[in-house]
């Protein structure tokens, strides 16, 4: 029978390398419920939101996000000695192609598995169940159950429209069923493109033991060296392999009883329909819903290693035939799947929660709320419940950040007190500060950006940086023009291929230099003249007191030196 165990978290079947999660937001911004939480640059599946429709894993362009592999399951599975069969995806098709059902179960086999039979014979069973639903016409509304993640997406986020979902198992569940109605101790392992696929057999307990992914399959036969003969199957009595296409319930549906409109729809079309259900918009329908585009032919794992829609599309219908699989249809109640809401627990923002948030992210009015769509989120206000409920971080906002960093690194420029310019390789004048415009005498910016380095100063330097490779640092020269001494810094950044100059103005010092050169030229020529007098005044008197006037000479001549000294300190 169908056991229902307790729910557990998604993320038990798809995992995170944390390394590889380089902080780029793909994820979210593919994720159609947004059931993603950043921190501290990470990105991690929230549980108990995820509807495994697996978009994360097909955008992820690190390979962080990874599905759990179930090979060793089923190996131990193939070890305990019960026949294990196979029921394997009618998108095997588009996967595989030109290979048919008998290379596959000879493949299979060489694998050790007792024997692989279509999964399209329980979509057979599943349209059937349906078909009867209808002619009771007994629901307004009838949403087919085949795609666990649309289940999923009605049971967390709609669940007032669980009344209207066909309460029928999964085509997967049901061949599976039907296989351990056939074959006495049978275990079975579904083989598909679908991730969603691995957490309904772990709920639903008893029906399906495990779940490998096409790539899984495909990994295990290289590694067995197990080839896959490429020949076709002729089958008419196959119409439910149309089951992965968009439209396939319909299109296999042998009656459709009047009074019902028929549509089929995928991914965020399936949101919209839920919403108009729920609106009371949309009356006496039956409702095909998948959560990938074009179905399951588009499924995660078929994404991720084909994207090729069209081609997928034709060779499922190539491969189906024009009649309906032989099966006995089991009774209403042993179809009966019963789904239940899961709650997330999530209480909404105020408006004033929302307003707060909004003005940390430096919207303070509509005008600010760009809507970019940068951080992952369609608007500023998702975004501000999703930092609320502690999905997002404020700063994944790349508006926001750039303003920062903007405004900080303007503020440096704009406040140092010393002059700064950029220019491009072709030494023109990108940006200039309120420092440099002063020592230049220039009035406004405006005056010079653009225009060439020449009109304000001698290019000489820059070319010698531009063309050496190495920086100038410090060096002192005087800009005649507008009679200022400079420091001059200059440095080519090569990554970004622009040149920054750095003037700070020493033309004070320069002066206050040249003052004290002079004061000392004139404390020295003074002395000259007192050493000179002197001389003459002790030439007399030594003359007179018969002393040697070289000694004297000396003496004042060190005294000089001395005077010389000391002003220079």
């Amino acid at each position: 029978g169908l056991i229902v165990r307790e729910r557990r978290s998604s993320v038990d079947c798809l995992t995170l390398k944390k390394s590889n999660c380089k902080n780029c937001y793909k994820c979210i911004r593919y994720c159609p419920v947004k059931s993603i939480r950043f921190s501290g640059n990470q990105a991690y599946i929230i549980g108990n939101e995820c509807i495994m429709c697996g978009q994360c894993f097909v955008v992820c362009p690190q390979d962080a996000k990874q599905i759990v592999d179930e090979t060793e399951k089923v190996k131990v599975l193939l070890q305990e000695g019960n026949p294990v069969v196979v029921s394997l995806a009618p998108s095997f098709v588009a996967n595989y192609e030109g290979v048919g059902i008998r290379a596959m179960k000879e493949a299979l086999k060489k694998l050790g598995f007792y024997d692989a039979e279509e999964t399209a014979v329980g979509a057979t069973i599943v349209k059937n169940a349906y078909e009867e639903k209808l002619r009771e016409q007994t629901q307004d509304v009838l949403i087919s159950s085949c795609c666990h993640s649309v289940n999923l997406l009605i049971q967390k986020y709609f669940p007032e429209q669980l009344p209207n979902l066909a309460d029928v198992l999964s085509p997967m569940q049901a061949h599976c069923q039907d296989i351990k109605q056939r074959i006495p101790n049978a275990r079975t392992v579904f083989v598909g493109p679908c991730v969603a696929k691995k957490d309904e057999a772990q709920y639903y307990e008893g029906i399906v033991d495990a779940v490998l992914t096409f790539d899984e399959l495909t990994a295990w036969l290289k590694a067995e060296n197990v080839e896959l003969e490429k020949q076709t199957d002729v089958d008419e009595n196959s119409r439910a392999r149309l089951f992965p296409t968009v439209g396939g319930i319909l299109e296999t549906m042998t009656e459709k009883p009047e009074g019902y409109t028929y549509m089929a729809v995928d991914v965020e079309n399936c949101m919209a329909a839920l919403k108009d259900i729920a609106a009371g918009k949309i009356h006496r329908c039956f409702v095909e819903m998948s959560a990938c585009v074009g179905s399951c032919i588009g499924g995660p794992v078929m994404e991720k290693f084909h994207r090729t829609p069209v081609k997928d599309y034709l060779a499922v219908v190539r491969f189906a035939g024009k009649r309906d699989f032989s099966v006995k249809q089991p009774d209403a109640h042993e179809l009966h799947k019963n789904f239940i809401p899961i709650a997330r627990r999530l209480r909404p923002p105020t408006e004033t929660e929302i307003t707060e948030i909004l003005r940390q992210m430096g919207k303070t009015k509509p005008s600010d709320e760009l809507n970019c769509g940068s951080c992952g989120y369609d608007t500023c206000r998702e975004k501000a419940i999703a930092v609320y409920h502690g999905k997002a971080e404020i700063t994944m906002c790349l508006p926001y950040l750039e303003e920062r960093a903007e405004s900080f690194s303007d503020t440096v420029v704009r406040n140092t007190p010393n002059g700064l310019f950029v220019l491009n390789e072709k030494l023109e004048v990108q940006q200039i500060n309120r420092a440099a415009l002063k020592i230049m005498n220039l009035r406004d910016s405006s005056d010079v950006l653009g225009d060439g380095v020449v009109r304000i100063m001698d290019p000489k330097d820059f070319l010698q940086v531009l063309h050496t490779g190495r920086n100038i640092h410090n060096k002192r020269i005087y800009l005649a023009e507008y009679d200022k001494y400079v420091e001059e810094t200059v440095l080519y950044d090569r990554e970004y291929r622009l040149l920054v100059c750095i003037l700070r103005d020493v033309t004070a010092e320069e002066i206050q230099r040249e003052q004290k050169d002079r004061i000392s030229r004139q404390t020295a020529e003074i002395a000259d003249k007192v050493v000179d007098k002197q001389m003459r005044i002790v030439q007399e008197i030594a003359s007179l007191l018969g002393e040697t006037a070289a000694e004297t000479k000396i003496a004042l001549s060190k005294l000089k030196e001395s005077i010389s000294n000391d002003e220079n300190l």
